[in-house]
C-alpha cells in the first residue's frame, strides 16, 4: 500500500511542477513547452516503472536449518550409451545387406539369434553377437570398431 502512496505522490508533485513551469513559460513557444513536458513526462514513468520493480523482487528469506536430519543423495546416473552407438553397430551397418543378412543367419545357425534375418542392427542382434563374443572370448573386441569387424568377419568367411 505505502508504495502506492507514494508513487501517487510523486505523480501529483510531476504534474504540478509541469503545471508550474508552464505558467510563466507562457513566452515559450510550442517546442520548448512540449520539451519541458517530455522531461517532466519521462521522470514521472521513470519513477512509476523504478516503483513496480521494486514490488516485483521481494526480499529473499534464508532459514537456517535448526535438526540437519538425514539426508538423501539422488547416486550419480550411470551413463549406458545406446545400442546404436556403439562400435558394433557402427560396423555392422558398413556391411551391404546382403552381408547383414549373412551375419544374421550365422548367429542364428550358431544359436545366438532369433530374430528374423532383416539385416536391421537392433537389440536381437546387438545380444547376438555380444553373447557369440563372450563365448569366442572375444568381448573385448566389440569395444572397438576394428574389433567388431573381427567378430563380424569371423561370423561371414
Amino acid at each position: 500500500m505505502l508504495p502506492n502512496v507514494k508513487n501517487t505522490a510523486i505523480a501529483a508533485v510531476a504534474a504540478l511542477s509541469v503545471a508550474a513551469a508552464a505558467a510563466p513559460a507562457m513566452a515559450w513557444g510550442k517546442k520548448e513547452q512540449g520539451f519541458v513536458a517530455g522531461v517532466a513526462t519521462a521522470i514521472i514513468v521513470d519513477q512509476l516503472i523504478e516503483g513496480h520493480r521494486a514490488r516485483k523482487k521481494p526480499a529473499p528469506v534464508y532459514v537456517t536449518p535448526t535438526h540437519p536430519g538425514p539426508v538423501y543423495v539422488e547416486p550419480a546416473p550411470t551413463y549406458r550409451p545406446s545400442i546404436y552407438t556403439t562400435p558394433a553397430a557402427q560396423a555392422f551397418k558398413s556391411y551391404s545387406l546382403g552381408e547383414r543378412k549373412a551375419i544374421q543367419r550365422s548367429l542364428r545357425a550358431s544359436g545366438y539369434y532369433y530374430g528374423s534375418i532383416d539385416g536391421v542392427f537392433g537389440p536381437g542382434t546387438y545380444n547376438a553377437v555380444t553373447s557369440y563374443a563372450s563365448a569366442a572370448g572375444a568381448t573385448g573386441n566389440l569395444r572397438t570398431t576394428g574389433g567388431a569387424f573381427a567378430v563380424y568377419d569371423g561370423l561371414l568367411f
